[in-house]
C-alpha cells in the first residue's frame, strides 16, 4: 500500500496540495507532486505523483511512482509503479514497470535496460 509520509531525505522538492503549475519543472534532485501540473515534467531524481496529485504532462524521471492521476507519456531510466490508487493514461518506457491490483494503466509499454536504449519488449496493455 501506498504511504503518503513523506521521506525528507528522498524528497527535495514538494509541490503541495493546493499548487497549480502550468509549464515546464526541471529539477536535478527527487520531487513529490500532490497539486496539479499542465505541461511538461523532467526530474534527474525520483518522482512521486501523490495520491491527491492531478498530472496532464510528460513526465522524464529515474524512477517514477504513481498514486495519483497521470495523463501523458512517462519514461523512466528506472522503475515506473503504479500503486493501487494510481491512474496513468499514456504511453510508458521504463527498464521496470510494477502496476498493482486496482491500478489504472491504459497505453503501451516499452521495457527497455535504459529509457535510451532501444526497447526489448513491446506490448499494449489497457485497463
Amino acid at each position: 500500500m501506498f504511504k503518503s509520509k513523506i521521506n525528507v531525505a528522498k524528497t527535495d522538492t514538494l509541490l503541495g496540495e493546493n499548487t497549480i503549475i502550468e509549464g515546464t519543472i526541471r529539477s536535478q534532485a527527487s520531487m513529490r507532486i500532490e497539486g496539479r501540473v499542465v505541461g511538461e515534467v523532467r526530474c534527474d531524481g525520483d518522482l512521486t505523483v501523490g495520491e491527491k496529485a492531478n498530472v496532464e504532462s510528460h513526465i522524464t524521471a529515474r524512477n517514477v511512482t504513481i498514486a495519483g492521476k497521470v495523463k501523458g507519456d512517462v519514461t523512466a531510466s528506472g522503475k515506473l509503479a503504479i500503486t493501487s490508487t494510481g491512474q496513468l493514461i499514456g504511453n510508458v518506457s521504463a527498464a521496470s514497470l510494477t502496476i498493482e491490483e486496482g491500478a489504472v494503466f491504459s497505453g503501451t509499454s516499452m521495457m527497455s535496460t535504459a529509457a535510451n536504449e532501444p526497447a526489448k519488449k513491446q506490448q499494449e496493455v489497457s485497463g
